[in-house]
């Protein structure tokens, strides 16, 4: 099976917020997480809302392309394997058809680079 990784422009933020009523749930990558403990966002910088109360700047993101059925195993698995390898740190993010990485800016290069070196199309 073959899989691209294609890294997205811009800069993302995790964040905690104190209710979903000022996300934009039409930005172009909106990602949202609620448990019994915490709501959390995962979008574009300049699309955090004004009512987070923790955030975290300073991401950039990679889509990974692929026939990603769910009877499939271990791709996101072998990918963070390699970036582990390699020291860099990882927020993973799934929707119904793709997974994302996310890593801090600084080891943006260093992650392609690894990715590249085990294998992996990188776009």
């Amino acid at each position: 099976m073959e899989i691209k990784i294609e890294p997205i422009d811009g800069d993302f933020s995790v964040c905690k917020v104190r209710d979903f009523s000022q996300v934009n749930l039409e930005a172009e990558y909106c990602f949202i997480g609620k448990t019994d403990e915490e709501k959390s966002l995962v979008c574009l910088t300049e699309d955090v809302p004004e009512n987070v109360t923790v955030r975290d700047d300073g991401w950039r993101a990679f889509r990974i392309w692929g026939v990603l059925d769910f009877s499939l195993i271990g791709i996101l698995s072998r990918i963070s394997a390699v970036l582990a390898d390699s020291g860099i740190g990882i927020f993973a993010l799934s929707t119904y058809n793709t997974d994302y990485i996310l890593t801090k800016r600084d080891n943006r290069e260093r992650a392609l680079q690894a990715l590249k070196k085990a294998g992996y199309e990188v776009e």
